[in-house]
C-alpha cells in the first residue's frame, strides 16, 4: 500500500506554535517519519517544538527547495513508494502557496499517491480576509521586481488589471526591502486605490491596515523590517 503525501503547515510568526497550529496536525504527525524540507534546520525547530516525537533524531529529512531538480524527485519520493506517509514542510505557513513544495506535490498526482493537506496559518489568505477588499475576484502575484522601472511598470500594470476585473492584487517581499516598495505604490498607484499593509500576521506585533492612496500619502511612515503581504484593489 502506497503512502500519502501530507502538507503540514509551519508558524508564520515566532513562538506561535501552541496557537495557530490546529490539534489534528499534532494528531497525524506521529505517523509521519519521512519529511521534505524548504529548511532542515527550521522544519526541525519547528516539529520539536511541538512535541510530539520523542526524540527528532528518528526523523528523516531531506531538502526540497526552488533549486531541486525535478529530476531528483524519484528519489526524493522513494518513502511514498515503500508505503511510509511523507510529510511536506515549508519554510512558512502552507506549503504549495508560494513556496517549492507544490514541486512534490505536483510529482504525487503524476504518479497516483493520495496528497493530503492539513490546514494552517497563511500570511496571504489571512491578509485578503483582514483587508476588506475584494474576497471574490483576486490575485497572489509574488515579488515586484526590484528595479525601480521593472517594478513601476509592474504596478501600474496590476493596477489596470485590478480596475477591469475588479480584483484585488496580492504580493509579498523580503522584510528590508518594506519600505522601497511602500513608496513605489504610492508613487504609482491612483489616490483612490486601497491599499493594505499587513505585518507580522498571527504574530504579536501585527498589523493589517487598508486606506486609500490619498490617505497613505498624508503620513510619513516607516515600516519595520518584519515579513508583509501588500494588497491593492483600483
Amino acid at each position: 500500500m502506497a503512502g500519502k503525501l501530507y502538507l503540514i503547515p509551519t508558524i508564520i510568526s515566532d513562538e506561535t506554535q501552541h496557537v495557530v497550529i490546529p490539534q489534528q496536525v499534532k494528531e497525524v504527525l506521529p505517523g509521519i517519519k519521512y519529511f521534505l524540507a524548504e529548511d532542515l534546520r527550521t522544519a526541525r525547530r519547528f516539529l520539536s517544538s511541538l512535541k510530539v516525537y520523542p526524540t527528532i533524531e528518528e526523523l528523516n529529512f531531506q531538502v526540497l527547495n526552488k533549486e531541486t531538480p525535478a529530476i531528483d524527485l524519484p528519489d526524493l519520493m522513494k518513502p511514498l513508494e515503500a508505503g511510509f506517509n511523507m510529510g511536506v514542510i515549508s519554510e512558512s505557513g502552507c506549503p504549495g502557496v508560494a513556496d517549492p513544495g507544490a514541486l512534490a506535490v505536483a510529482y504525487a498526482h503524476a504518479h497516483n499517491f493520495q496528497v493530503v493537506p492539513l490546514v494552517g496559518p497563511s500570511s496571504i489568505l489571512l491578509a485578503l480576509m483582514a483587508s476588506g477588499l475584494n474576497g471574490q475576484q483576486f490575485a497572489f502575484n509574488g515579488y515586484l521586481p526590484v528595479d525601480v522601472n521593472e517594478a513601476s511598470k509592474k504596478i501600474k500594470e496590476l493596477e489596470r488589471e485590478s480596475k477591469l476585473k475588479n480584483q484585488t492584487q496580492i504580493f509579498i517581499e523580503t522584510p528590508y526591502r518594506n519600505n522601497a516598495v511602500f513608496s513605489h505604490l504610492l508613487k504609482n498607484l491612483h489616490a483612490h486605490t486601497r491599499l493594505t499593509v499587513a505585518l507580522d500576521i498571527t504574530g504579536k506585533n501585527e498589523s493589517i491596515v487598508t486606506k486609500a492612496v490619498s490617505t497613505w500619502k498624508s503620513n510619513t511612515i516607516v515600516w519595520p523590517k518584519t515579513p508583509a503581504v501588500f494588497l491593492f484593489l483600483a
